[in-house]
């Protein structure tokens, strides 16, 4: 990892962790930078895993002090949160999602990428519009990465939401990471992750340590 995190910044830091898709470790990344930076936590929506939810995980490995606040929407069904709330017979509301009023650092996680629908007219990246804080987006190699990175950071370009961190999550080809590196702009810092096989306080805390 060659990016160091300003820890010592006295302005609240804010950040909404998104991802290019399902299942690229946009938990694990939260539980870093929330380790990292001492902050709170909040899941705005929860679909499925309601007995091991991100935010029972973001506790068992950030520390039970950690505060963690609670979702404004919670879902049994394990799926895009538009299906989950008709499931139960809600409608998403995007006026219904207020900040947390905390004065620590806040890390936000989103439930997928930034296209996924919170109702029918309503996707991630409007909440995240709306809530107006930057973005760290991570990305996880796979045989199409480059193009769902880069239709995000078009994405988040579009809606003039600031891209503060990509993070790297795990290892890449020096060429996949070249071309994903090559389209953020100047400002954008780069974090990388290295792979974890066993996922536990110490190994998040070892890691915390590398930042």
């Amino acid at each position: 990892m060659n990016t160091k995190l300003d820890i010592k910044d006295k302005e609240q830091k804010l950040l909404f962790i998104t991802g290019i898709g399902t299942e690229i470790g946009k938990t694990v990344c939260s539980a870093i930078l929330t380790k990292y930076f001492n902050a709170d936590y909040w899941k705005p929506v929860q679909s499925g895993d309601l007995d091991f939810s991100d935010s029972m995980k973001i506790r068992e490995w950030t520390g039970k002090s950690t505060i963690c606040y609670p979702e404004t929407y919670r879902f049994q069904l394990a799926a895009s949160p538009h299906q989950s709330a008709k499931e139960e017979g809600i409608t998403v509301d995007l006026n219904e999602f207020k900040l947390p009023e905390t004065q620590n650092n806040l890390i936000l996680e989103g439930a997928g990428g930034l296209m996924v629908p919170l109702n029918d007219k309503d996707f991630m990246i409007d909440l995240i519009e709306k809530l107006n804080i930057p973005v760290a987006l991570v990305v996880r190699n796979y045989l199409g990465c480059i193009n769902h990175t880069l239709l995000s950071i078009s994405a988040l370009n579009q809606k003039k939401i600031k891209l503060q961190y990509l993070i790297l999550n795990g290892n890449f080809p020096f060429d996949t990471e070249r071309i994903i590196c090559e389209n953020i702009q100047p400002e954008t810092e780069i974090i990388r992750i290295p792979d974890i096989e066993n996922i536990t306080k110490e190994s998040i805390e070892k890691i915390v340590k590398q930042l």
